[in-house]
C-alpha cells in the first residue's frame, strides 16, 4: 500500500509531453516496462499519460486499503442501522494515491445478503463480521443476521483483479463467533456456534484450499479442538510460519491460547510468552511476523519467537481501543475508537511513522484489509 498519509492529488503539468506518449522516443510497450520499476506515487504525480497507465488493466495494480463499514450513529443518537435492517454493511476501497474512497460493486443478492454489525433492537449489541485476506482476495466468512442466525452458508469472496464477487463452497455447519484464519492460501474455520450451540461444531476445524481449481473446492475436516472454549467470541487465527495461532478471549482477560500446525494437522499449546502478551487484535505480516496492539496502552508490538516475548515497536494514543488490525506491504492498519479512526503505522521505518485515514462521512469501520486495487476493464 503506497499511502504516505497525505493527498498526492496535486495538479500536474503536461506541457512537456503534449503528444501523450509515455516516454518520447520509445514505443509504449517498452516505456511501460520501464515505468513498472517506479513507485506508483511518482507515476501518479508526473503527468496524465502516466496516471492513465497506472490505472489501466495492463499495469500491475498497486495496493489499496479495503474496509467494511456500517452507518455511524448520527448526532441525535438514533442509530441509522434501523433504517437498513437487512444489511447494514458497506464495502469500500481507499485509493492511497488520490486519497479517495470508492464503493465496491454490489455483492450478489441471491440469496439476499443479511450482515449486521449492530442489532436494530439492541443498540449496544455488537455483532462480529469475520473477514480475511487470502491470496489477494477479500473473504467474508462469518456474520450474524437480524434474527441472530448465521448469515453465510458459503464464504463471500471479492476478487480485486476482476472487481467481482462470488461464493465459495457451502459450509457444512454455518456458524458465527468462530475462529477464522488462513495460511498459504488455505482458509481455516474452527469452533463457533450456529443457531444453537453444538459440541461437535464447537470442537471442529475445517479447511478450504483456494489453491485448488474451483471445481475441486470444498471444506475438509481436520484435527479437532480438545474443547469448545473458542466458540465464545469471534477469534482471529493468525497464520504464522506454517501455524495458526489464536487466543479465546479478547483484551487483557485471562485467556487460553492454541496453535495449530498446518503441516502436521496437530494442535499444540501456545508458548507462554506469546499468550501472555496477546492483549488485543493481532495480524501477521507475510505470515512471518505477528503484530499485536495492546488496546489499553495503545502499544504496537511484534513477537520474537526466539525469545518468546513481545517487542514494542511504538506506543500511540490513537491506537488505544483498537478493535481490528491488518498487516501488509510493511504497514499495520488499525481500526479504533468504535470504527471512527483508521490508523496506519509504517513499521519499516525507524522510528515507526503513523498517520490517519479518515473514514467516509457517516460511516464507521468494522475491519480493514490490504489488497491490490480494483481493476476496471473499462479503465
Amino acid at each position: 500500500m503506497e499511502t504516505t498519509g497525505g493527498s498526492t492529488n496535486d495538479p500536474i503539468d503536461d506541457n512537456e509531453n503534449r503528444s501523450g506518449a509515455l516516454l518520447p522516443g520509445l514505443p509504449d510497450d517498452i516505456a511501460q516496462r520501464c515505468l513498472t520499476c517506479l513507485s506508483p506515487s511518482l507515476i501518479f504525480s508526473v503527468c496524465h499519460p502516466w496516471r492513465r497507465l497506472l490505472y489501466s488493466p495492463s499495469f500491475p495494480p498497486f495496493f489499496s486499503l479495503y474496509a467494511l463499514f456500517y452507518p455511524h450513529q448520527n448526532p441525535t443518537g438514533r442509530n441509522l442501522v434501523q433504517a437498513v435492517p437487512q444489511n447494514s454493511i458497506q464495502f469500500l476501497s481507499f485509493d492511497p494515491l488520490s486519497s479517495s474512497w470508492t464503493p465496491l460493486p454490489t455483492p450478489p443478492q441471491n440469496p439476499p445478503l443479511h450482515l449486521l454489525h449492530r442489532h436494530p433492537s439492541f443498540l449496544s449489541r455488537i455483532l462480529p463480521i469475520q473477514s480475511l485476506t487470502v491470496s489477494n482476495q477479500l473473504v467474508i466468512i462469518a456474520a450474524t443476521t437480524h434474527n441472530l442466525f448465521p448469515a453465510l452458508s458459503s464464504p463471500l469472496v471479492f476478487h480485486p483483479e476482476s472487481s467481482s464477487w462470488f461464493y465459495g463452497p457451502q459450509i457444512s455447519s454455518p456458524r458465527r463467533w468462530c475462529a477464522t484464519g488462513s495460511a498459504h492460501g488455505v482458509v481455516y474455520m474452527a469452533s463457533g456456534v450456529g443457531s444453537h450451540y453444538k459440541g461437535d461444531v464447537a470442537r471442529s476445524l475445517e479447511q478450504w484450499d483456494l489453491n485448488k481449481k474451483r471445481e475441486n473446492w470444498g471444506w475438509e475436516n481436520k484435527a479437532r479442538l480438545k474443547d469448545g472454549r473458542f466458540s465464545r467470541e469471534a477469534v482471529e487465527a493468525v497464520g504464522y510460519r506454517g501455524k495458526l495461532c489464536m487466543v479465546n478471549i479478547k483484551g487483557k482477560a485471562l485467556k487460553e491460547g492454541a496453535v495449530y500446525d498446518v503441516g502436521l494437522d496437530k494442535w499444540e499449546e501456545m508458548p507462554p510468552g506469546m499468550v501472555a502478551g496477546w492483549n488485543g487484535p493481532a495480524a501477521a505480516m507475510d505470515e512471518d511476523v505477528i503484530y499485536v496492539i495492546d488496546e489499553v496502552k495503545g502499544s504496537l508490538s511484534r513477537y520474537d519467537g526466539e525469545r518468546d516475548c513481545w517487542v514494542e515497536v511504538v506506543e500511540l494514543e490513537q491506537l488505544k481501543r483498537a478493535e481490528q488490525i491488518a498487516a501488509g506491504r510493511g504497514k499495520i492498519c488499525a481500526v479504533s475508537a468504535n470504527g471512527e479512526r483508521i490508523i496506519v503505522v509504517d513499521v519499516r521505518e525507524n522510528p515507526a511513522r503513523s498517520w490517519e485515514v479518515a473514514p467516509p462521512r457517516g460511516l464507521a469501520a468494522v475491519a480493514v484489509h490490504v489488497l491490490p486495487r480494483m481493476i476496471s476493464r473499462q479503465s
